[in-house]
């Protein structure tokens, strides 16, 4: 089991390195190329939300890597798990909004170039963390059942 989660722990190291490189290096290249484009309340605000979902993207990977840390540990049924999977579901939901609140700029953007692509990447950035959060919502029930189940027969024996 350790390799495995050794794994996974791994995966979320190199799914976190790129979107560092993107905050850091392409999203100010981005800006730059789209104040010729677009006036300063549209791509201005669309740039601040990307940096804002970061934030609580990487709370979610440091999330997700102590849950593996708990698995590793033979401590995945416990509080500190539902804890984790807990605030999971609230970074996501939170990344979700954000972009959600975000989609009228994508909407009138995708009409000044023209290009209806820009609301599908814009709708797959909203609705893709609310999937998540609902994932995890499940996650979260069913571990509290599995722990509760788990409780109960600990008291009967």
């Amino acid at each position: 089991m350790k390799r495995k989660t050794l794994f996974l722990k791994i995966s979320l190291f190199l799914i976190g390195i790129p979107v560092l490189v993107l905050c850091i290096f392409l999203l100010p290249w981005i800006a730059e190329k789209a104040a010729a484009h677009y006036p300063r309340a549209v791509y201005l605000p669309v740039l601040t939300g990307v940096y804002l979902t970061a934030i609580p993207f990487y709370f979610t990977l440091y999330q997700a890597f102590k849950l593996l840390s708990y698995i590793d540990k033979n401590n995945a049924f416990s509080e500190l798990s539902v804890n984790s999977l807990k605030y999971i579901k609230y970074s996501a939901a939170i990344i979700g909004i954000v972009y959600g609140a975000g989609m009228p700029l994508f909407y009138f953007m995708a009409q000044k170039d023209d290009a209806p692509g820009i609301l599908i990447i814009g709708l797959v950035c909203t609705f893709a963390p609310i999937v998540i959060a609902v994932f995890a919502a499940v996650l979260q029930k069913l571990l509290e059942n599995a722990i509760d189940i788990k409780s109960e027969n600990d008291l009967t024996v």
